[in-house]
């Protein structure tokens, strides 16, 4: 059996580790580029395409719902295997399916596409933040994952922006194929990164699908329940679609009862392989029961640790509000202020680039520079940020002069990014480095089920009936809850952190 083996960190140099930090965080800013670049494309997706905001909602949702879900898999496929193959993988399936979205012919398709972006999406952001926590595990590690939250922001204003900018001049389909080809040569290079406590044999291109175990022939019959009734559940709810005028709501319901039930069966039946000492057969082959210890040691320490049940319930709450600002934000302003789609993308994309940018660093900066002082600094720097820029949000869709907007967006923008490189140096404070990754995986899986994959879906449903001005208002109220949700953190991160070193031992795991 294939399975990375553990060893003692290995002695980087700066520069080297700077440089890999430096391609995460750009491979993080084309991730959150391909996943916000249709929010740029709302309005002309919804004119061509014939939908109604709900539908639009259910687009945004789309990746959030398969993304959410299978992070907590993929993180602990990235503790126990190689991450930089769990990345290089991730990075080259949401590049595919980010160029496919292009050839989509209506409602159904565009959905499938866009869902299939969240499971590589899901492969990078545990993987990532658990590399970035290893080759920064001191002072600077709130610098170091703010900056790689950097791609957070940056990568989502710059696909308003550059989605806006593309579409006007050669469509949304042209658009959705540019931003995702870049992310097969930056694959390349993921692959090739050094592991600070992993084994380093070299993991070439030919042998990624091995090293995963996902080859084709062992992925069709491993999944081939869940393949089988997936597909059914699609062809129904293209019939439901074109031949009956189902609601998306119905559509979409259609396709989650099929593939609910094609995972049920499938799990039935690695439950029946394991019984009959059949364990290779099964998608983590010999590995399987370490899975299953680290999903259970995973779970008990987020309820164990006070401090994690408060950033996940702020996350939660922050992707809820932060995020459906974000998605929906072009579309009011086209709506509200009368812009087009590529004035909207031009003036949220350059401000929020620029403010987003410096609030992420700053952020960083300001966290690590309190917790010289307090043990809480980094849970004090994102609540504030998240009070003070909820607030200004709650402000802002209330505004309705274009050059006011602007100037009071850049200034909400900027403190709303502080909470990035904080909250998640927070949880790598309080959870031992074996688990890292399994846990991200987990937190990633709450908050975008609990945050933003209900708000778009919800914001579209209101908007239909009641407009998109008031609709939105729900948005930055619950950003505000979310910072009030994380000051009990404050009481409870520094005995969280010293429990933590004595946590989980280190496992070595040999072939």
């Amino acid at each position: 059996m294939n399975v990375v083996k553990r060893q003692e960190p290995v002695a980087l140099s700066t520069a080297y580790r700077w440089y890999a930090l430096a391609l995460l965080t750009v491979l993080n800013l084309l991730n959150y580029l391909d996943r916000n670049v249709i929010f740029a494309l709302f309005e002309p997706i919804k004119r061509d395409l014939s939908l109604t905001d709900a539908q639009l909602g259910w687009l945004g949702s789309a990746y959030i719902l398969v993304f959410s879900v299978a992070a907590l898999p993929f993180g602990v496929l990235s503790d126990l295997r190689s991450r930089r193959a769990v990345i290089a993988w991730g990075v080259s399936l949401w590049s595919a399916f980010t160029v496919l979205a292009g050839l989509a012919r209506g409602f159904g398709s565009l959905f499938v596409t866009r869902a299939a972006v969240g499971i590589g999406e899901a492969a990078f952001g545990p993987a990532s933040q658990s590399l970035v926590a290893d080759y920064f595990s001191g002072k600077r590690r709130a610098f170091a994952m703010g900056i790689l939250s950097a791609g957070l922001s940056l990568g989502g204003v710059l696909g308003l922006w550059l989605g806006g900018k593309l579409e006007a001049v050669y469509g949304w389909r042209v658009t959705f194929m540019a931003v995702g080809l870049p992310g097969f040569a930056l694959a390349v290079l993921a692959v090739r990164l050094v592991d600070p406590t992993r084994v380093l044999t070299p993991v070439k291109v030919t042998h990624l699908l091995r090293e995963l175990r996902v080859g084709v022939d062992t992925l069709i019959r491993q999944f081939n329940p869940l393949l089988v009734t997936a597909g059914l559940g699609a062809i129904a709810a293209l019939w439901a679609d074109r031949g009956f005028g189902a609601s998306s709501e119905t559509v979409t319901m259609i396709f989650a009862i099929a593939a609910g039930l094609g995972l049920a069966l499938n799990l039935q039946r690695w439950v029946r392989q394991i019984r009959q000492d059949r364990i290779d057969d099964t998608p983590f082959g010999g590995g399987v029961s370490e899975v299953f210890v680290e999903l259970v040691r995973a779970t008990r320490l987020v309820f164990r640790t006070p401090t994690l049940v408060w950033v996940f319930l702020s996350g939660a709450l922050v992707s809820f509000g932060l995020n459906g600002l974000v998605g929906w934000g072009s579309s009011f302003a086209s709506r509200e202020l009368g812009w087009s789609a590529a004035e909207s993308a031009a003036h949220l994309g350059e401000w929020g680039l620029i403010s987003g940018t410096a609030g992420t660093l700053f952020g960083g900066v300001f966290a690590d520079w309190l917790r010289k002082y307090t043990v809480a600094g980094r849970v004090w720097a994102g609540a504030i940020g998240l009070l003070i820029g909820g607030a200004l949000a709650v402000w802002l869709v209330t505004i309705r002069d274009p050059q006011h907007f602007v100037t009071v967006f850049a200034v909400a923008f900027f403190f709303l990014t502080w909470y990035n490189g904080p909250l998640a140096a927070t949880i790598f404070d309080v959870v031992a480095a074996r688990v890292s990754a399994t846990v991200v995986g987990a937190y990633l899986l709450f908050t975008h089920v609990a945050g933003d994959a209900i708000a778009f879906p919800l914001v579209g449903a209101l908007s239909d009936r009641f407009g998109i001005d008031r609709a939105m208002l729900i948005l930055p109220v619950v950003t505000v809850i979310g910072g009030l949700a994380l000051l009990p953190a404050v009481r409870t991160v520094g005995g969280d952190g010293v429990r933590m070193t004595g946590e989980f031992p280190v496992v070595v795991v040999e072939e």
